[in-house]
């Protein structure tokens, strides 16, 4: 057999010759860019030679801090397809976050957002390693900057020619992407993505999601978050129409005018993004879904309710799927087997609101305090341990964190979940966010996704509290819905019969503005506790 190596070369040499008339969209304010593969191509290769001339060479590292559009998807081919490593960066950091994982990936280039400039700005006198800065303007013009030296994206590619030798004698273990963690607790960690496990992530997801050249993807998901799934790869790949709505992805009215113009069939978002979308249909926000075919949710546990609302009501159909930073990220999905089609609706929603069964070419195990695989049961819990070949096997730089969360040659995910007979896992909890009273374990998940089934309720958290007498005792925190009133003793009531035992009910609720998210937009449990800690979040007594 062909010594080969699997290269991300091969997609965008793919889409360009046979794939050449299908478009490529930005969303601006107020404008929309479109061009074809063809073009795409030739300003990567633009891009390609214009990162060479400033001596970026195999095995260099280059930033982007930006949004998603059409000149960040040309960074994602045309910098690891020259031979260096892409680093998306994310600009929710804290700033010493910030500064600390361009220093720590030791980059030499940095591609910035215009919006995104004074971030950089504020941190240009701790960076160690970059000695160039480009700047991506829609306006074409060079923003005021104290940067140097600066260069205009557009302007500066356009002095390079448009064809460009990929080379095709890399390794397939070369880095290709670096992104980091979001840093719960302490550094944020890098993780290395290598041309053979993007390729072969990129082949697995192909033919585990329902998504095909036929389809519109609309990159809701960040592209600095975990290669933004891994969508555009896959989006290349197989030559499909994209569409990047950059600063437009949190404004749910123009997200669903997408969807109608572009006719998008295929989309991914964290449950944040789903339950704002859900706000903005219930007070009647307009909306034409119909060439819609597959929605994932990943990131957190979508609530059950919400997947039921979206579909039934607004026919949004979302199903759920599993990965983190460390899996590139898929690893788990949702779909249900063929045999499963006839089904009654509630018991596909069982497997539809799992977090899934696990895709072609991996490995797991699910392991319980005791160290032995739990049995395929649907009620026993464990963590989930993953490897296989797009499974990261360390932390960049980082030999201690490295050491603990993949030992024995497992990526020990810190996610506990069951898994039932026909192989679809449940997410329990995080094992630090479970709640442990009297000797018994609570997950804030389930608790969670019950809580905001209430029709009050717009966002719900549990976190675990102290406790003298059970150890500890779960604390529900609750958005509730603008206009609305709900008492703690009416959500106890409607938790009776909604969760495993009614000793898992908390035995308090406290009612605040918003639920704090992380830099992906999850809820921040972190915070939360250190509110409840700091006394800014109070119990009542008694």
């Amino acid at each position: 057999m062909m010594d080969y190596p699997l290269l991300l070369r091969t997609l965008l040499l793919r889409a360009a010759k046979y794939f050449s008339k299908k478009e490529i969209v930005s969303i601006f304010p107020g404008e929309v860019f479109r061009y074809t593969y063809a073009d795409y191509f030739k300003r990567t290769c633009r891009l390609a030679n214009a990162v060479t001339s400033l001596g970026i060479k195999r095995g260099d590292h280059v930033a982007s801090l930006a949004l998603n559009s059409h000149r960040h998807l040309e960074l994602y081919f045309g910098i690891p397809c020259m031979g260096a490593a892409l680093h998306t960066v994310n600009f929710r950091l804290p700033l010493h976050h910030l500064a600390y994982v361009l220093n720590h990936a030791e980059d030499k280039v940095i591609f910035i957002e215009e919006d995104l400039l004074f971030f950089i700005e504020a941190i240009k006198d701790q960076l160690k390693t970059i000695d160039h800065f480009v700047i991506m303007s829609q306006s074409k013009e060079m923003p005021a900057t104290s940067l140097k030296p600066a260069y205009l994206y557009d302007e500066w590619i356009e002095q390079f020619p448009p064809e460009f030798d990929f080379p095709d004698d890399l390794s397939e273990w070369d880095a290709a992407l670096i992104c980091y963690t979001s840093a719960t607790t302490g550094d944020p960690k890098g993780v290395v993505y290598t041309n053979r496990g993007i390729m072969l992530h990129t082949l697995a997801a192909g033919f585990t999601l329902p998504a095909s050249e036929n389809d519109c993807l609309l990159h809701i998901v960040p592209m600095f978050h975990a290669n933004a799934w891994g969508a555009p790869f896959f989006g290349v790949g197989q030559g499909c129409k994209q569409i990047l709505p950059g600063r437009e992805v949190l404004n749910m009215e123009v997200i669903c005018k997408i969807i109608a113009q572009e006719k998008v069939t295929f989309t991914c978002g964290v449950p944040t993004i789903w339950l704002m979308l859900h706000q903005y249909l219930e007070k009647g926000g307009w909306h034409d879904f119909s060439s819609l075919k597959s929605v994932f949710s990943a990131g957190s546990a979508c609530p059950r309710f919400l997947m039921e609302e979206l579909n039934e009501k607004y026919g949004f159909p979302i199903t759920q799927a599993y990965g983190m930073t460390e899996t590139s990220p898929l690893a788990l999905a949702a779909m249900p087997k063929s045999y499963m089609s006839d089904w009654p609706k509630e018991k596909l929603y069982d497997v539809k609101s799992s977090a899934g069964l696990l895709v072609p070419g991996l490995e797991m195990k699910i392991v319980n305090e005791k160290g032995h695989e739990v049995q395929m049961n649907g009620a026993d819990w464990g963590e989930i341990f993953l490897r296989g070949p797009w499974i990261a096997k360390e932390y960049y730089r980082e030999p201690e964190q490295s050491g603990r969360f993949f030992a024995g040659g497992w990526l020990h995910t810190g996610d506990v979940g069951t898994i039932d007979e026909e192989g679809y896992v449940r997410l329990v909890d995080r094992t630090k966010d479970l709640v442990k009273s009297g000797g018994e374990w609570i997950s804030s998940v389930d608790l969670e996704n019950a809580i905001m089934a209430h029709p009050k309720v717009s966002e719900a958290a549990v976190i675990a509290i102290p406790h003298p007498k059970w150890q500890e005792r779960p604390l529900g925190c609750v958005v509730v819905k603008p206009g609305e009133t709900v008492s703690g003793e009416e959500l106890k009531e409607f938790l009776k019969d909604k969760v495993k035992a009614t000793w898992w009910i908390p035995d308090h609720f406290v009612f605040i503005e918003q639920i704090p998210k992380t830099s992906v937009g999850k809820f921040s449990k972190k915070d939360l506790r250190e509110m409840y800690a700091s006394g800014k979040i109070k119990v009542p007594e008694g």
